[in-house]
């Protein structure tokens, strides 16, 4: 049996598209981001259609079926009274037509930008003699004028070319396209300007034959989807569309899809802003709850959604409770998203954002306070869903030191950088069973293997296992500031502006001829306040921890015990002694490491990795 064809291929012509567009009977899904072309592009465009290139097809869809959208006019089209009903939505050609529309059709100038990325308002002309001369005159004869109608040079003042009026425009044969489709009114001003010349009606006859006629009669192959078309085609179809050259996201085609069950998505998740009492959304709900989690973007939501909606789907489906529509394996591929129906996200929204809310809670813990420090954005989907569903188990000792364990495996095995929705579908099951009490390890804290020779490439926040370490030093240890003596706090992380700096300073190491392969290490990095940075300045180790005592009136024993809350050596340190430093720290760091993800650290000695300071080799790749 044959399928049903949801969709026509035909063609209609500019004339008649754009005209649809100014009587309100093409419009725009809601959805749709906003028109973004600039000068460069409008041009073009005009002038392809002036030499009969093809612009390519645009995409409708025929309103009064099942699939419903919010529609809005293209943008410059206005209407005093009430706005007609579309009999047709634009899918894709927004950025063609809306140039098209504004440049042939408005009256007034177009605010779009120019070449350097300013805004400009401009009006369109194109320069009659040029286009009845060559190809390459062809391609340079539509041009754009400021909302003045006058180019300038010499910053102001000078008037390369005026046409302020209708007479300059007639003088100058500069044809503004805004009159294309009412030339006959020109064409009269035309004629009375030149007295009636035979040459100069001539003139314009060509040009209206060449240019004008080529856009009133120009055709545009049109794709459009039939009224009958379900749901599932419709998001198909927006799966294949760009829109101003960027794909659409998971999260603006689900919220088309649920536009036509009339559920904002984009509202609910960005909030409603009103000039008395906004409502917040869940972003702006989440970020009140903590600074982390402003990092967190609408599609990574979706994903926790869709894994607990799946979750649950597959826990129907086992119990022998499925059916048509319900998922039988987890999932948060894009797909999926896609496949969300708008129960499925209702049921489980708040679930899992109470559940990035306990995220931020977990990771407060962990001292990862912001997004600049944070390992893996990525690796908050599973953890949300997993904190969801432990439910208020989630914070017990055993149970959460096992989802430590699982979180700190992920960003010291380095797992969560690309290819990772099936480790997502994976974990969580996995991880929330063995928290309970399940014997087999998840597979994500199988895979995590960490070699001590990775803490000397560890150099930048180009890596997940370098902030990781720097969280690590500042919960485990304290990282108590070596002026003020304060633990590193959520508040005094923000205050006092904690952040990654070296112990032996990166001058003194260079006037050493150290490799900066070697102190610019994690190993000889710690978590300090700017202005403690700044106090130390360049010296060596033992002339700046002299200088804190004398400031600080301090003992020698409590500044070594601040030292200490940062893995630090004091006596190796006071003595300069960069290598024994090094490697004795390292070896505090390894076992820190084994700590937070109970998985063994192997490799090298570390007096191989760090000794030999000079002769080392600076040139070290950051791994991926």
């Amino acid at each position: 049996m044959t399928a049903e064809t949801t969709f026509d291929a035909t063609s209609d012509t500019l004339a008649n598209l754009l005209n649809e567009v100014a009587t309100g009977r093409l419009q725009l899904p809601d959805f749709q981001r906003g028109w973004v072309w600039d000068d460069e592009h409008i041009a073009a465009v005009i002038t392809s259609v002036a030499r009969s290139f093809p612009i390519g097809a645009v995409m409708t869809l025929q309103t009064g079926g099942e699939v419903r959208f919010k529609p809005r006019l293209v943008e410059g089209v206005t209407f005093k009274g009430e706005e007609p009903k579309p009999e047709r939505l634009l899918l894709d050609g927004q950025q063609r037509l809306t140039s098209m529309y504004q440049a042939l059709m408005l009256k007034h100038a177009i605010r779009t930008r120019d070449a350097k990325r300013r805004d400009v308002d401009v009006f369109y002309y194109v320069d009659i003699n040029r286009v009845m001369g060559t190809a390459e005159d062809r391609e340079a004869a539509v041009f754009s004028v400021p909302a003045n109608r006058q180019v300038t040079g010499a910053f102001g003042r000078e008037v390369k070319l005026d046409l302020s009026s209708r007479e300059k425009e007639f003088s100058e044969r500069c044809f503004p396209l805004n009159m294309t489709f009412a030339s006959d009114e020109w064409f009269t001003g035309w004629m009375q300007y030149w007295n009636y010349a035979p040459a100069e009606i001539e003139l314009f006859n060509k040009f209206r034959s060449a240019f004008i006629d080529t856009f009133k009669s120009y055709a545009v192959p049109v794709i459009q989807l039939r009224r009958t078309a379900s749901k599932e085609a419709v998001c198909r179809v927006f799966e294949k569309v760009n829109t101003g050259g960027v794909s659409l996201t998971a999260f603006e085609l689900l919220t088309a899809t649920f536009a036509a069950e009339e559920f904002n998505l984009r509202e609910d998740w960005f909030g409603i802003a009103k000039s008395t009492s906004p409502e917040k959304g869940r972003a702006g709900r989440m970020t009140e709850a903590g600074e982390v989690l402003k990092v967190i973007e609408a599609t990574d939501f979706l994903q926790a959604v869709n894994l607990l909606y799946t979750a649950a789907g597959k826990a129907l489906t086992e119990a022998g409770q499925g059916g048509r529509g319900v998922p039988s394996a987890i999932s948060c591929t894009r797909q999926s998203i896609l496949d969300l129906p708008l129960a499925g996200y209702r049921d489980h929204a708040d679930r899992a954002e109470e559940g990035f809310k306990r995220v931020r809670q977990f990771l407060w813990r962990e001292r990862v306070f912001s997004g600049y420090d944070l390992p893996y954005r990525t690796q908050l989907v599973p953890l949300a869903a997993i904190l969801t569903s432990l439910g208020d188990r989630w914070n017990d000792a055993p149970i959460r030191a096992r989802v430590r364990n699982w979180y700190w495996c992920g960003v010291f095995g380095e797992l969560y950088g690309s290819a990772i929705e099936s480790r997502f579908a994976r974990d969580l099951p996995e991880v929330v069973a063995w928290a309970l009490g399940a014997d087999v390890a998840p597979q994500t804290v199988q895979d995590c293997n960490f070699f001590n020779d990775r803490l000397r490439t560890l150099q930048s926040r180009q890596s997940a296992a370098y902030k990781g370490l720097h969280a690590l030093i500042m919960q485990r240890g304290g990282a108590r500031d070596w002026r003020t003596g304060a633990e590193v706090q959520e508040q005094t992380y923000f205050d006092e502006s904690i952040d990654i700096h070296h112990i032996f300073p990166r001058a003194w190491c260079e006037r050493q001829g150290v490799a900066r392969g070697i102190y610019n290490s994690i190993v000889n990095k710690t978590a300090l306040s700017a202005s403690t940075n700044r106090f130390l300045g360049g010296d060596a180790p033992s002339v700046y921890l002299k200088r804190l005592q004398d400031r600080q009136k301090l003992a020698a024993g409590e500044i070594d015990g601040y030292l200490n809350t940062h893995f630090v050596d004091a006596i190796r340190l006071r003595a300069d002694d960069l290598v024994g430093m090094l490697v004795a720290r390292a070896d505090a760091l390894a076992r820190e490491i084994s700590h937070a993800t109970g998985r063994p650290v192997t490799g090298v000695d570390f007096l191989e990795i760090f000794g030999g300071t000079v002769e080392v080799d600076d040139t070290i790749e950051e791994a991926a």
